[in-house]
């Protein structure tokens, strides 16, 4: 009797065809093809992770492997003179700069199909391990990349006197944070969309453009927000509810996203109570992720297939004036 093909939509554990049983019900006429769900994964990823919408993913599909490397071309800066009739024209060659993002961080799964299951082949289990799959890397990927960018971010973004004009902005500081309310505010709390337009004068100052940006709250802050005196108004502007990838709205031209994911607490080198939050435009962070690997193999210590996946990525501020933190409390 030849060896049955694992996992396959026609057949059962022992090869045998199960059209004539009502339980099974594959509705999938061909074998398991790991680069076609390579595609499905990695689009559930992107669809789930808020880092796909706070960065730049043009990169994206420049990296195949662990240890690939991107370079990246910064904008040049061009010098604008003065001009006089007559004058001669001086020429100058702008140079660009020139940053590595490298791909030099991965994760796995590893997930074993028994052959006595008669789901092996169920097209539903296997949606369904690709949605486990996605929301934990995503988990996984997002809560590595927001508690390294804090690290790259302009000192005139963050701390008690932010601002590169002003220096007077207070963003907060661990054991020294932000204690937002809703509104009525009393001494020594802020008002959260207050912090809001703080963060707008902070990138401002930066000349920052105004397309493109974003900010990064947790859900107890987003709960405030929808306290505040925006309440009753229109958060999205776009008709659309919120988003599965965490976005609440629009209030002073940053998009809102939701994430659980922030650094938070001791576990994160902050104080108890306390939250890093994080503002900025979509050059400033450059994000770029693939699943590499996927594939199906005889289990050596089991009767079973395994399935299993690697996902590297990697990511690089690139322009920590276009970031902006600020550490957060309840009062």
């Amino acid at each position: 009797m030849p060896a049955p093909n694992y996992p396959v939509a026609a057949t059962s554990w022992d090869g045998v065809a199960q059209a004539s049983n009502p339980v099974y019900d594959p509705g999938y006429g061909g074998t398991f093809i790991p680069t076609i769900w390579s595609g499905k994964l990695i689009e559930k990823f992107y669809d789930a992770t808020v880092l796909a919408a706070i960065s730049n993913t043009d990169y994206e599909g420049e990296i195949t492997n662990y240890g690939d490397k991107v370079i990246i071309r910064k904008k040049s800066d061009v010098t604008i003179n003065d001009y006089e009739v007559g004058m001669p024209l001086v020429a100058e060659r702008p140079v660009s700069p020139i940053t590595e993002l490298i791909i030099d961080k991965g994760h796995y799964f590893n997930e074993v199909l028994d052959d006595v299951m008669e789901v092996q082949a169920d097209l539903n289990l296997l949606s369904m391990w690709a949605d486990e799959a996605s929301e934990q890397m995503k988990i996984k990927i997002d809560s590595n990349v927001l508690r390294g960018v804090a690290a790259d971010v302009d000192a005139n973004n963050a701390g008690a006197a932010a601002g590169k004009v002003s220096g007077d902005v207070n963003l907060g500081a661990t054991g020294s944070p932000v204690l937002l309310v809703p509104r009525a505010p009393d001494a020594g709390q802020t008002e959260v969309i207050d912090l809001i337009t703080r963060f707008g004068q902070v990138l401002d100052e930066q000349n920052i453009p105004e397309n493109g940006r974003w900010i990064t709250l947790p859900a107890s802050v987003c709960a405030l927000i929808k306290r505040s005196e925006l309440r009753d108004a229109s958060l999205t502007g776009d008709g659309t509810s919120v988003l599965r990838n965490g976005r609440l709205g629009m209030i002073d031209r940053f998009t809102i996203y939701m994430s659980n994911l922030l650094p938070m607490g001791t576990a994160d080198r902050l104080a108890a109570g306390e939250t890093q939050i994080f503002a900025g435009h979509s050059h400033g962070l450059t994000f770029a992720s693939q699943l590499s690997k996927v594939e199906t193999l005889r289990a050596e210590s089991t009767f079973g297939t395994l399935l299993r996946g690697l996902q590297v990525y990697g990511y690089k501020v690139t322009d920590g004036t276009a970031i902006a933190t600020a550490v957060v409390a309840k009062p």
